[in-house]
């Protein structure tokens, strides 16, 4: 039989199958990110998990690439309103609608993946209640793996930063790039080929897959691995649609999501080491950065990380202790 149409992308489809009592619900899942992308991939990885998972009453469709029209920031908006069911969301690209969106980026706070992942078990309670208030629930998060700031030019010392403008997603992420001399403007994702083929920007602080998702070696030379910043996505689900599915679906599907996640985090570490190597064999350098560049960059971020904490004070609990646990306090 013909297979009714999503309504508004959003809303749940309930798609009748001849022959079966119950209506399969086939949930549409908007990602900005190319399907190449890892956290595409991951998507897509669940969406079979869960269809496997639900003995195939939910199906999950990923449409990448911002095919239904969202843009990155809007993503959040267009699940809480019901635009579509489901998204795969940049957390740090939501602070418009509540700064502690951007509590992971706080600059040098965390060194490491595994340190974010004691992060998360003080910060992720409150991203569930956030989403929550905005009418979706948090299925899984993966972080975008270690960040780097791409330029076209050679930066030896921290001068060399000065003046050059880079393209960051957040807000969190253009304070920073800013406070160590770079001329930081935030942008979504589809607008920064253009930007860089213009010349309106000179430089991205991105993560490495997102620099061969981009296809940077076209545009930039050098990688600099500073890892100023952590972020990460959430795929969550309305509320309306999540609480109109039976419970042994919903149950399925947490576990489903519980059980993933891990390995989502070991896709985003490989992604990283496997992304640079890419753009190296595509004539891009990476350039370590010295002890004292990078003592510098931390000196020069270290107004951010205060004026985050002045502006989010929300934020410095979750943050504190955090750091209390790490140093045994």
């Amino acid at each position: 039989m013909e297979f009714l149409k999503p309504l508004a992308f959003g809303a749940a489809t309930l798609l009748a199958t001849t022959g079966l009592a119950a209506a399969e619900t086939n949930l549409r899942l908007s990602d900005v990110l190319p399907e190449s992308n890892f956290m595409v991939e991951n998507a897509q990885t669940f969406a079979d998990a869960v269809a496997k998972a639900t003995d195939g009453d939910v199906t999950i469709t990923v449409s990448p690439a911002g095919s239904l029209g969202f843009k990155g920031p809007d993503q959040l908006a267009a699940v809480r309103d019901g635009l579509v069911d489901m998204a795969d969301i940049n957390i740090s690209q939501q602070v418009g609608t509540n700064p502690l969106f951007g509590a992971e980026g706080v600059p040098f706070l965390v060194s490491s993946m595994e340190e974010l992942k004691e992060y998360h078990k003080f910060l992720r309670p409150e991203f569930e209640k956030l989403f929550e208030q905005n009418n979706q629930k948090l299925l899984y998060m993966v972080p975008s793996p270690a960040q780097y700031v791409y330029l076209k030019k050679k930066v030896d010392d921290i001068g060399d930063f000065d003046g050059i403008p880079v393209r960051g997603a957040d807000k969190n992420t253009v304070d920073i790039i800013s406070s160590i001399g770079m001329d930081g403007v935030v942008m979504p994702w589809g607008e920064l080929l253009p930007a860089l083929a213009s010349g309106r920007v000179e430089g991205v602080a991105t993560s490495a897959t997102s620099g061969v998702d981009g296809r940077f070696w076209e545009f930039l030379d050098y990688i600099y691995p500073t890892n100023h910043t952590w972020g990460s996505n959430a795929v969550t689900v309305n509320l309306d649609v999540w609480n109109a599915l039976p419970a042994e679906d919903r149950t399925a599907i947490e576990k489903t999501a519980a059980e993933l996640e891990p390995s989502f985090w070991e896709v985003s570490r490989e992604s990283d080491i496997k992304s640079i190597k890419t753009m190296e064999a595509e004539g891009m350098t990476l350039v370590p950065l010295s002890d004292k560049l990078m003592s510098d960059i931390r000196d020069r971020a270290k107004p951010v990380q205060k004026e985050f904490f002045e502006r989010v004070p929300a934020a410095k609990p979750i943050a504190d202790a955090f750091t209390n646990a790490k140093t045994g306090k």
